[in-house]
């Protein structure tokens, strides 16, 4: 229902205002289809049951652009007073405050997000500690046991062959150490590798752990590969990214939108579809990536997380 300032959204058990929905936030032009707030709600709303198992328990940082992508953005953390009662909030404590960040656990949540002109999402790797991860301001905090582990591999330029091939080489180091892993295009240059775990080891295990592994793939492959944070040292070689696996850090949802012509969204694939030679980090968008997300194409990956011990074995004998 639509008074044109105004569309009535039905999202699970709930109705949610839409206003605006007639407003572009990606223009079109210069080869990229043109996409409203209406597009983006629905595109959010027919994902979402395809993107909320990603998103389910996790404190989030919105990346908004109430004008467009033309316009200008920012990240929010904290949950505004005029949310409603009804979206899932988590308190968090920061130096000299707390943070208020929402928890997206259901598709009126994201429907809501997408209003706001929410367009990107970045998640918590770990989950709120209590049962079912439901909870409001009131009670709960996020566990500083992630479940997730992930790579970010960042070409120095839009090079995404050299992402293709460092993520190969990535994935037999994995395969090596006994883990699974899991790619998605990110949307923007490069890709995301990730890998499920138990949840039974800290951040700073977890980090410790994704930092030898991305030193022990640079060090073999030094004149294509860096783990140097400074830009100005990695010249040419694509950069293997593991700041993301620390407590309060985020990394771009599964399925999420980026702010960028044409709305390309992060989208996890197969390892057999990064053989395509014509993928690259933006190949889908809210026109197609419903589809790709009813393939599951992560089904055999994230059902189980492991433990990292046995891995740990295995790459410190590598490393000698």
């Amino acid at each position: 229902m639509s008074d044109g300032a105004t569309r009535t959204v039905r999202a699970g058990r709930r109705s949610v205002q839409v206003h605006r929905p007639d407003k572009v936030l990606f223009p079109g032009g210069g080869g990229a289809k043109e996409y409203t707030k209406g597009d983006l709600v629905d595109y959010y709303r027919a994902v979402a049951p395809f993107m909320l198992p990603h998103l389910r328990g996790r404190p989030l940082m919105v990346e908004r652009h109430p004008d467009g992508i033309d316009g200008p953005g920012f990240m929010q953390k904290n949950t505004p007073e005029s949310y409603p009662e009804w979206i899932t909030r988590v308190e968090v404590a920061k130096e000299g405050g707390t943070v208020c960040h929402t928890v997206c656990d259901d598709t009126a949540t994201l429907v809501h997000l997408a209003d706001q002109a929410g367009l990107t999402l970045h998640r918590w790797l770990s989950r709120v500690d209590i049962p079912h991860s439901r909870l409001r301001s009131s009670g709960g905090t996020p566990t500083d046991r992630p479940d997730r582990l992930v790579f970010d591999l960042d070409p120095a330029g839009d090079d995404f062959p050299a992402v293709r091939e460092a993520a190969r080489l990535l994935r037999e180091l994995l395969d090596e150490l006994g883990l699974p892993s899991a790619p998605m295009t990110t949307g923007s240059r490069g890709l995301h590798v990730v890998v499920p775990l138990n949840g039974r080891h800290d951040f700073d295990e977890v980090r410790a752990f994704a930092r030898d592994t991305a030193d022990t793939l640079a060090a073999a492959h030094p004149d294509r590969l860096t783990t140097a944070a400074r830009k100005k040292e990695r010249g040419e070689r694509l950069y293997l990214d593991v700041q993301r696996n620390a407590y309060a850090q985020t990394a771009v949802a599964p399925f999420t939108v980026r702010p960028r012509p044409g709305a390309p969204v992060a989208t996890p694939i197969t390892w057999s579809q990064l053989d395509d030679p014509e993928l690259d980090a933006r190949s889908f968008s809210v026109a197609d990536a419903v589809d790709q997300a009813r393939t599951n194409p992560w089904a055999d990956v994230m059902r189980a997380g492991r433990a990292l011990g046995p891995a740990r074995r295995r790459l410190n004998k590598l490393r000698g």
